[in-house]
């Protein structure tokens, strides 16, 4: 059985770690979070789902106990944290060992600048999860998960690591990662608007369609004007949100039923701001997409307007309220 390092054992991390522990192969976490690490270490990892909690032994520890020497590492930080992750990582990874980015944004770029690209390997994941306390990982339902070689190879090492991940559900292989990770940050637009409000996904998505469809298609148009294959998934299509689509509506009643099935009806980033009061990760998520409409103009008038609200909700200098998406769509 493979042997893996799971960088970072929070929502995608610890629910990864804890079927491929169950699976039978060897896994390690490292997380900064000494409280999660000393809750593993001493009840094992938890996952809790809609029928209860089910419990897997995994070994765990801070940064400064990993191995001196490490190969398949999957990294599942947040994406601000990717930068100082790297710099303890790469004099770890061994001279064949291999990165696994299993992170929302577009990290596959930084991970190859200071690993190489022959060591990074890409991935788009779309897992409903939160860590509800040390140790504990509630499991929000099945999503997607998908595996490629950057240079949109797919490799015998992507077919391993798809194999052993498919413990987890229906990972698979893909030629083309990066069209599913800009897809993703258009739906995140979505996601990442209705953390304005305190109030479940899909209603403030359904709600707030003409905003939605908006700020959704000025992502797409960016990942369009950079030559890009969008990719579908679970129930959202690109394809129905690029600019001059008349599908959207058709679209957003399958994407709404959908949410509306999932345990988790609030997102991370609603949760981050909400619950655990610390900074969110969608602003270094967007960061590539403004920098590159800048450079293509392409104008993102709604998706620089929203994070800077979002930014001054995290910060405390506004309010959560559904009024800013009124604003937003005026």
């Amino acid at each position: 059985m493979a042997e893996y390092t799971v960088v970072g054992g929070g929502a995608i991390g610890g629910t990864l770690a804890f079927h491929l522990a169950r699976a039978g192969h060897r896994v390690l976490i490292v997380d900064a979070d000494e409280a999660h690490v000393a809750a593993i270490r001493s009840n094992g990892l938890v996952l809790r789902g809609p029928d209860g909690d089910a419990r897997v032994s995994i070994e765990a520890v801070v940064p400064d106990a990993a191995p001196a020497e490490l190969r398949g590492v999957l990294l599942a930080v947040k994406a601000q944290a990717t930068a100082g992750v790297l710099s303890w990582l790469e004099p770890r990874l061994a001279s064949d060992g291999f990165v696994v980015s299993l992170q929302n944004g577009l990290n596959e770029r930084l991970i190859a600048s200071v690993v190489g690209p022959e060591r990074t390997v890409g991935a788009f994941v779309n897992l409903f999860a939160d860590v509800v306390e040390p140790g504990v990982v509630r499991d929000g339902g099945q999503g997607a998960l998908v595996v490629g070689e950057p240079d949109g190879r797919i490799s015998e090492r992507v077919e391993r690591i798809v194999a052993d991940l498919q413990a987890w559900g229906p990972a698979k292989a893909t030629d083309n990662v990066e069209g599913y990770l800009w897809a993703k940050l258009g739906f995140g637009a979505m996601l990442t608007t209705t953390a304005l409000a305190d109030a479940p996904m899909a209603e403030l998505i359904d709600r707030h369609r003409p905003l939605m469809h908006a700020i959704t298609a000025e992502v797409l148009a960016v990942a369009l004007a950079g030559g890009r294959r969008l990719e579908a998934f679970d129930q959202f299509d690109p394809a129905a949100y690029v600019p001059g689509s008349t599908a959207q509506d058709a679209a957003t009643d399958r994407l709404t039923a959908w949410l509306r099935t999932m345990p988790k009806d609030r997102s991370g980033i609603w949760r981050d701001i909400a619950v655990r009061h610390r900074p969110v990760e969608v602003h270094d998520h967007y960061g590539p997409v403004l920098a590159e409409a800048a450079s293509r103009g392409v104008p993102v008038p709604l998706l620089t307007a929203m994070l800077e609200r979002l930014r001054a909700v995290e910060t405390g200098e506004a309010a959560m309220s559904e009024q800013h998406l009124v604003e937003l769509g005026r």
